[in-house]
């Protein structure tokens, strides 16, 4: 395979034109066509159909891309150990944090690594569960940090390495919680309240267990980001709700009061990542600093 002719197959996917690559490559688009049909050729694959000015991968032109990124990001790695000679060199770390995560929760996992005697550099990819599946499956990451595990339907031969579980603290403002007095749940009952998006198993179990309460809060935002509907929260936008794991660090650091904590719905987390004849060192640290965080939870 030609080097040079799939380094014009990235450019241009990334800039999604002929003209636009060429400008940044400094060729012809002429040039760039041209060995990109020749890259086409020699594997006997389509990558690119014109969509009105622009261009657009073929489904097998979204498959090479990955690998072409990958294959690139070595050769920077090797360019730039040639011309440095580092006595250590950062390892990449490659996490893929799922959507419903919560950040803070990421963020205690993930730190032990910088701690590594070997110096560690951390790339975090955040997406669905399933995307991130996909990348993991094409050794695109080390590791998947997810509140499930890898389901038992993915072709993927995987290991689901349960981190920890956490109860679920309620907070709000002080303001809200004196505008809604009483006793947990009740006080909930048509009160303005944040939730994560449907797809979000801990949403389900407490929107579930309210209901068979008799309680009907006022969903005033719904959001696929933790960090996000945090940020509402504690403007005071609606109560909200946290990971029992980092409640008293959400309430030291925010102006906040914890109206309720519960093991009534508990939010599961995982660590998943595909069988290597060696393990990543930072996958060991993740796995250590999960039973820290989550030994009185």
């Amino acid at each position: 395979m030609n080097y040079k002719q799939l380094s014009y197959f990235w450019a241009v996917a990334k800039a999604g034109s002929l003209v636009k690559a060429s400008e940044q490559l400094g060729v012809t688009s002429q040039t760039l066509s041209g060995q990109i049909s020749l890259l086409e050729a020699d594997l006997n694959v389509t990558l690119f159909k014109r969509v009105g000015r622009g261009l657009e991968l073929t489904d097998a032109g979204r498959l090479a891309l990955p690998y072409a990124e990958r294959i690139f990001e070595i050769g920077n790695m090797l360019e730039e150990t040639l011309q440095h000679q580092p006595k250590k060199r950062p390892r990449v770390f490659t996490v893929g944090i799922a959507e419903f995560v919560p950040k803070s929760i990421a963020y205690h996992l993930l730190s032990a690594a910088m701690e590594l005697e070997d110096p560690i550099r951390i790339v975090c990819r955040e997406d669905n569960f399933e995307a991130l599946l996909s990348q993991l499956a094409i050794h695109k990451l080390d590791i998947v940090l997810a509140d499930r595990p890898m389901p038992s339907e993915v072709n993927i031969t995987g290991i689901s390495h349960k981190l920890g579980e956490s109860g679920t603290a309620f907070f709000a403002t002080k303001e809200l919680a004196m505008k809604y007095p009483g006793q947990f749940p009740e006080r909930l009952h048509r009160a303005p309240m944040l939730i994560m998006g449907e797809d979000s198993l801990l949403q389900r179990q407490i929107m579930r267990w309210l209901n068979e309460q008799h309680i009907t809060p006022n969903i005033v935002g719904e959001f696929d980001d933790s960090a996000l509907m945090k940020a509402f929260g504690i403007a005071g936008t609606g109560f909200f709700t946290v990971s029992s794991a980092i409640a008293d660090e959400i309430e030291q650091e925010y102006d906040v009061i914890k109206i309720a904590e519960t093991n009534e719905f508990t939010q599961h987390f995982y660590a998943i990542s595909v069988p290597k004849r060696a393990p990543h060192p930072a996958v060991i640290a993740v796995n250590e600093s999960a039973d820290r965080l989550f030994l009185f939870n």
